[in-house]
């Protein structure tokens, strides 16, 4: 069953269903054992009526012994039946209903017998002053009947109710689960680009956490596409300049006279064309982090082969720019994501060599604790008040360079906080130049 209205109301009304034949099962037990006390009280009663009509009678007649009894009928109060025996086995005298067998061959107190087939309760009382044993018992069949009847009119009414009570049943379902349809209506009649949140004020409090989660989601999904938009608006402002300047250096070769006129625009134009291809490679790189939210595959890996696959790649550092990897750090082997640490490696090495002065060292080294990762280079740094803001994306603070595109620190960050670690910068002081230290989380250690 799909519905939850359905559902509700089908263990809403079992569970009624099952209490109330509960109920009427735990009267059926009570109310026998109440009848029984109550029949059996009268049994005595009746015999100790008649009892003490035997001492006060005649015993000389058998017509005068006792008086008739009154007819059997339909009522449970015509339904008794006596006999009255000698002590030495003679009936005596009987009631128009009692069988003409003997009742019980018990000499006194409660006893039951089946008599003519059918099962009776007889209470018996011997007169040794009057010679004389009376017999009083009521069929057993009779008292069934009783409670029958009693339990016969519980369950009518239960029966004539029960289609009512399914029907308030349904309503109040029907009521109860307004908030949900209300809800769902304001949702459905939303525009595409409609994100606000669902007032929770005059929800429910089951349907409160549905709302806040709806809300979470609406957030997200906001979130989401303005950063789509961002990252949209700024491609498209970043990737204007170099196609303008491809287009203006094109036209520059094309109808320049003067060989080094005609050189320096296609020197330009390679310029233009490693920025635009940089650009793309780190956008398709922060796409991929963002639409890549499942835990990668985490395997041993080898910083030197990482190095290795990253120069291999990667252009060319500027004349007079060194890049120097200790031996300790190659044979480092942690447990991780390959691709992610590749991508956050790259990352912080394409930033580090582009941002270096001719002449300039980028050192690669092993961290002293642990198992961290520390690239220090030898350009400017960044300033102080900068370096909290230099990972977000596309922030390129006073020292931006023309090629930088504010993103290479942002993914490196992104990739390192994916594999459970953190990237922390620090300018290098006397040095001078910038320190980026990967630290692991304390689980990659191999």
């Amino acid at each position: 069953m799909t519905s939850l209205r359905g559902r509700l109301f089908a263990i809403l009304l079992s569970a009624t269903g099952m209490i109330w034949l509960s109920a009427v099962l735990w009267i059926y037990a009570g109310t026998r054992g109440e009848l029984e006390h109550v029949l059996d009280t009268r049994l005595q009663e009746a015999a100790r009526m008649v009892n003490s009509l035997v001492a006060n009678a005649d015993m000389t007649s058998p017509a005068a012994v006792l008086p008739s009894l009154p007819a059997e009928g339909a009522g449970y109060e015509r339904q008794l039946s006596c006999q009255i025996w000698s002590l030495d086995g003679r009936l005596m005298a009987r009631s128009s209903g009692a069988p003409d067998s003997r009742l019980t061959e018990a000499a006194a107190g409660f006893s039951d017998r089946v008599v003519d087939g059918e099962t009776w309760r007889i209470y018996t009382i011997a007169n040794a002053a009057t010679g004389a044993r009376v017999m009083v018992g009521d069929r057993l069949g009779l008292r069934d009947r009783l409670v029958s009847d009693l339990i016969k009119g519980l369950l009518a009414p239960a029966l004539l109710i029960a289609p009512l009570l399914a029907l308030l049943i349904w309503i109040s379902l029907g009521r109860g689960l307004r908030p949900l349809r209300t809800m769902a209506r304001d949702v459905g009649g939303r525009d595409a680009d409609d994100m606000s949140p669902i007032d929770p004020v005059r929800a429910p409090a089951e349907v409160k956490p549905l709302t806040q989660a709806l809300n979470g989601l609406f957030a997200k999904v906001e979130a989401a596409r303005r950063h789509e938009r961002e990252v949209t608006a700024f491609a498209a402002h970043e990737l204007r300049t170099p196609l303008a300047g491809l287009k203006m250096q094109a036209q520059i070769a094309m109808s320049a006279a003067a060989p080094e006129v005609r050189q320096g625009a296609l020197q330009q134009i390679v310029l233009s064309v490693d920025r635009t291809t940089r650009l793309v490679r780190q956008l398709l790189a922060l796409a991929k982090l963002d639409a890549n939210a499942e835990p990668q595959a985490r395997e041993p890996v080898i910083i030197g082969d990482v190095f290795d696959e990253i120069t291999a790649t990667a252009p060319a550092p500027e004349a007079g720019i060194s890049v120097t990897i200790e031996p300790a750090l190659r044979e480092l082997t942690v447990v991780v994501s390959r691709e992610l640490l590749t991508l956050a490696l790259r990352n912080l090495h394409d930033n580090a060599v582009r941002h270096m002065p001719s002449g300039g060292m980028v050192t690669w080294r092993k961290a002293a604790a642990g198992n961290g990762i520390v690239v220090e280079d030898e350009g400017m740094g960044i300033p102080e008040d900068e370096i909290p803001l230099v990972t977000q994306r596309f922030f390129r603070g006073r020292n931006k360079s023309a090629i930088g595109t504010g993103l290479g620190l942002a993914i490196a960050d992104a990739a390192v906080r994916r594999m459970g670690g953190q990237l922390r910068l620090a300018n290098r002081g006397d040095h001078g130049g910038l320190e980026a230290t990967l630290q692991m989380a304390p689980d990659s250690r191999s």
